[in-house]
């Protein structure tokens, strides 16, 4: 699966999810994920250093 199919389907979740502690968690997921996709494109795009600082 990839990052993007895997964000579709936690919005999907979050769309039927009906306990607030169920929405509250795959809220974070969802963040977590969508900001690993942004990182995953600001490396592929160069625009940040893959490497670590040291």
């Amino acid at each position: 699966m990839t990052i993007e199919q895997h964000i579709e389907e936690l919005r999907a979740e979050l769309n039927n999810a009906c306990d607030a502690v169920e929405r509250r968690e795959i809220q974070t997921e969802l963040e977590m994920a969508q900001a690993e996709l942004a990182v995953i494109t600001a490396e592929q795009d160069g625009s940040v250093d893959a490497e670590p600082p040291f």
